[in-house]
This record gives C-alpha cells, structure tokens and sequence, in this order.
C-alpha cells in the first residue's frame, strides 16, 4: 500500500522563492508508485494545499491533515523542501515530532543549532574541526567597524547570522567598508557574524544516510564569478561548478572524513550539505557551514551530486524517504 506524504515548500522569509523552486524539482521525481504526494504550501497568510482545479484547502493544524470531498488525508511523512524559516531553523520540526510524523531533515535542535551560524562553528570548533576566526556582533551592541579590524584581519565576510541562500552577506576588504556591509546584514537579521577570510578553494559536499550507513555524494569545488559563493552564484549562474570536483585523492578524503564527522557531531538526519574551504598550506579543509534543507532547484548543488553518483533524483528522493520512516 503507497503511504502519503507531505510535500512543505514555502516559508516566512525571502528564501521561499528558493523553497518553491526546490519543491517542483522535487515533486517532479518523486516516485508516484509508491507515493502519494501532497504539495504543502507553509506561507504567512496560511497552510494549505491547492488541488489540480485551483482550490485552496487549508492544513488542519491540530493534526497536520487535509480534508478532501469529506475524506480525511493524514500523512505517513513530510518530505522537508523549505528554506529559511521555519522549515530550517527547527520550528516545523518540534511541531511535527509533537504530532509523531516523521520527516526528512535534521531533528528540531540540530536543525535549530545550525541555523545559528556562530553557535554552529563553536561547536564545530570545539570538537576539532578547523573553522575561521569570527566575531558574534548583535544589534544595538556598540560594536565599531575599528574594534572588529583590531581583532579580525582583513579582508573578512560579513552575514546574518540566521538564515541562507548568502542574503544580505558581503565580502568586505578594508575598514571604511565595514559600516555598510554591517548594515546589510542587520536589515536581515540583529545577530551578525563577521569572520576572517580564508585562503583557498571552496568546496561542498552532500551528506545523507541511507539503510543507516552516512553516504558521501561526490564533491563539487565551487569557482564563483563574483567575489564570493552568493545569491547570484548559487542561483543566476554566476559561478562555475565542478561535479565531481578535479583534486587529489588526499585532499578529497580529507573533506569527505570531515563532512562525515560533522554529519555525526551534529547528529544530522537527512540530506545536509556541509560547505568548506581547503587551506593548501595547513592542508585541511576549513568548515563554513552546515546546510540542513540544501536547494533542489535545477540549479542546486545537490541533484546535480546525486547523479554524479549515478543514482536518479527519484532513487535519492525514494532513500531519504524511506529513512525518515525508519526511524520513526
């Protein structure tokens, strides 16, 4: 008997846009043989589900089900394809594991956790793993553009430290720039994480577990046009992207050693994609950042991974899928 899963896409932040874009990709190879799949849209103004004549039905909060011509839909799992909040930072999480329904990502505190850019590299830092020299600054806390260039060596990046997708995230190369690029991301967030620059190249790499065994997908090495990975480079096509990326075996089991101890540190479920800069001179890759709902879209990093690994997107979806119902 096909079980019925949940489809989210959507959000409360300027990442829906990625979120529906993930979301087609994902519905379109979903294997309809043994799934029966419900696009769910999380959207401010409500939760619902739109039939294919364009009716809106909204989402029974007390129990995440639909009602359809009188029938009562409850779904087996939800298939997580939101970026941001709050499909990313934990929210949907805690809520689903109060209803009991499985699901696809990282659970509630590690999907929270990660979601905090500073309190991830501490943690990060903490059990070893190399991660840059950073400043946590909040809103309103005085901190000047001089006390940060007395700390941190230039040139540094600046971000929110909540959300994705590089919004409102700027590489900054001197001092007299640090004011604006500071502003930028406080209009997106009132925590900011500033850290130093790091010599090298940068890499990603897709983690996921299957059947109980972590899985490694092939490593793309990311060549971006602009002076960083950003919203246009991850998403307009102003970056090169080498799947699978052109290095040594050395260097690549180095990063894939440590993307699969970080899976584990931060008890991750799911596909997450861990992103990392690789210092030829210490010759070890420095982690960036852990990414627990990463893109699907067509332009995504992941799909493409998953066929360098020879599998079809319908096999990966059917995995991760089937997981989440494992561990239930």
């Amino acid at each position: 008997m096909k079980k019925t899963i949940a489809l989210v896409t959507g959000g409360y932040s300027g990442e829906s846009v990625i979120s529906y874009q993930s979301a087609d990709t994902i519905l379109k190879n979903t294997d309809t043989q043994k799934w029966d799949c419900y696009l769910i849209d999380i959207h401010p103004d409500g939760w619902f589900h739109k039939t294919a004549n364009g009716e809106k039905i909204e989402i029974d909060k007390n129990d995440f089900s639909l009602l359809i011509n009188g029938s009562k839909i409850n779904f087996d799992a939800v298939l997580v394809g939101l970026h941001g909040t709050p499909g990313e930072d934990g929210k949907l999480q805690g809520y689903f594991d109060c209803l009991g329904i499985p699901y696809t990502s990282c659970d509630a505190a590690t999907s929270a956790l990660t979601f905090n850019k500073r309190y991830t590299v501490a943690v990060a830092a903490f059990a070893g793993i190399h991660v840059a020299k950073s400043m946590h600054l909040f809103k309103g806390d005085g901190t000047t553009a001089l006390q940060i260039s007395q700390t941190l060596q230039m040139p540094v990046f600046v971000k929110p430290n909540n959300g994705g997708s590089s919004i409102g995230m700027s590489k900054v190369l001197d001092m007299a720039h640090l004011p604006a690029a500071l502003e930028r991301a406080f209009k997106e967030d009132n925590q900011v994480l500033v850290e130093e620059f790091i010599e090298g190249r940068e890499f990603t790499i897709g983690v996921f577990r299957s059947k109980g065994r972590i899985i490694t997908l092939p490593i793309t090495e990311i060549i971006s046009k602009k002076e960083f990975f950003d919203f246009e480079a991850k998403y307009q096509g102003a970056s090169e992207e080498i799947t699978p990326a052109k290095i040594d075996g050395v260097m690549a089991d180095n990063i894939n050693a440590t993307a699969q101890k970080i899976y584990e540190l931060f008890n991750c479920k799911g596909i997450v994609r861990i992103d990392f800069i690789y210092n030829a001179k210490q010759n070890h890759p420095f982690m960036l950042e852990i990414n627990t709902v990463p893109g699907q879209s067509a332009a995504s990093i992941v799909p493409q991974q998953v066929q360098a690994m020879g599998w079809s997107l319908k096999e990966f979806y059917t995995a991760l899928i089937e997981e989440s119902l494992n561990l239930k």
